[in-house]
């Protein structure tokens, strides 16, 4: 079952017609269906406290409490949590007004992040102190994500890297590493969104570098919380930036991270159900040794017109059917309409995983596949991991 799902899922899901942030909701449909185990994917319900209120009911979820979400929830909470934990990330101040906020930049180009929840699209890039001032005011005077606080930061350079990791409260085990592509346009122009595409593996952190930069970044934070009385079950993943003086933290989440999970779950060998029910009980990922294939996956995002400033609904998506049994394609915002078309209902549409058995064969299956789907206004890059075929 999947609340509130849409058309595709519902090919192997029963829709439950209730908000993914209904609290009540969900725990009363979880009891009616007598659901032996819940995963909460967004980081909305996560930070509302959903599985806090499932916990109270007893029934056993996948996916932190409020307060483990917090370190998504709050880029401030987030940073300081680090800085108590020991772990390295960009240099930083939170401020409350634009005047402040230009007084901590020190140097550009600058990064300045809404405090709370953004979907991805909180985070701005700023090259002088015009496009900083345009960003605070946006975020502490127009209140664009309804934050009155953010956090100034150094901008670190250097290769991205997405690391999740799976924790049991006492140990964060990884998954496979990725790389995810922000910005909208190729070249890493224009504004962030929450993904355009993703690649899995990421050629230069294998299994061995993955467990050395989990035991440095993830296991610190894990045992912080713990510390401080917050067990951690669920996902952390850690967005990181390979800089030259090592692997810096940009920021973490606390749920699979899209669209990069699209491209890492299809090269796990391992039984995905059993590790999400070990990783609910304190110590259950204890020995827990995850298979991969040796594949690379790559993850192409097709977005609605507009994004990521607005979106368009009711648009008729074309082509699905003509798209290969090798490519899986996963659906984010679309519905069914009245007449049982497909169509457009968000922001990002539609995800593309071509896997193959090196980089240039997986790349061409995913836009193969990406260019046999149309709707109007259809945006997609063109450079998802084209920089691990150069490299």
């Amino acid at each position: 079952m999947c609340a509130p799902g849409n058309a595709g899922i519902a090919a192997d899901a029963r829709l439950l017609q209730i908000a993914a942030d209904d609290v009540d909701g969900v725990v009363r449909a979880a009891r009616d269906e007598r659901a032996d185990l819940v995963v909460i994917g967004p980081e909305a319900p996560l930070v509302k406290g959903v599985a806090d209120a499932l916990g109270a009911a007893g029934i056993q979820c996948f996916g932190p409490t409020a307060a483990g979400a917090a370190v998504e929830g709050s880029k401030a909470l987030c940073k300081e949590l680090m800085s108590a934990a020991g772990v390295a990330t960009a240099g930083y101040e939170v401020v409350s007004d634009v005047d402040s906020g230009l007084q901590s930049i020190d140097r550009y180009p600058a990064v300045v992040k809404a405090d709370g929840l953004a979907g991805g699209k909180g985070v701005i890039i700023t090259a002088d102190e015009a496009e900083a001032r345009a960003a605070l005011e946006a975020l502490l005077v127009e209140r664009r994500f309804g934050t009155d606080r953010v956090v100034v930061e150094e901008y670190l350079e250097g290769e991205e890297l997405s690391l999740l990791a799976l924790c049991d409260g006492r140990r964060a085990v990884p998954l496979a590493s990725a790389q995810d592509y922000k910005r909208i346009f190729d070249g890493d122009r224009g504004p962030n969104t929450g993904g355009m595409g993703s690649y899995s593996p990421v050629p230069e952190v294998g299994a061995d570098r993955a467990e050395e930069i989990c035991r440095a970044v993830h296991q610190p934070v894990l045992d912080e919380l713990a510390r401080r009385g917050i067990p951690f079950h669920g996902v952390l993943y850690a967005g990181l930036m390979l800089t030259a003086d090592g692997p810096k933290v940009l920021e973490f989440n606390v749920r699979f991270g899209d669209p990069e999970t699209q491209a890492i779950l299809p090269r796990l060998r391992s039984d995905l159900l059993d590790l999400l029910e070990r990783a609910t009980v304190p110590g259950g990922l204890e020995g827990a040794a995850l298979e991969w294939t040796p594949d690379v996956a790559v993850t192409v995002v097709l977005a609605s017109r507009g994004y990521p400033e607005s979106s368009s609904t009711g648009d008729v998506i074309s082509g699905l059917e003509e798209v290969p049994a090798g490519v899986h394609v996963t659906h984010a915002g679309t519905a069914r309409s009245d007449d049982g078309a497909i169509v457009t209902a968000g922001g990002r549409v539609l995800n593309l995983t071509g896997v193959g058995p090196d980089v240039p064969s997986a790349r061409d299956a995913a836009y193969a596949a990406a260019d046999m789907i149309d709707f109007a206004g259809k945006q997609l890059r063109r450079d998802i991991a084209l920089r691990a075929v150069r490299a």
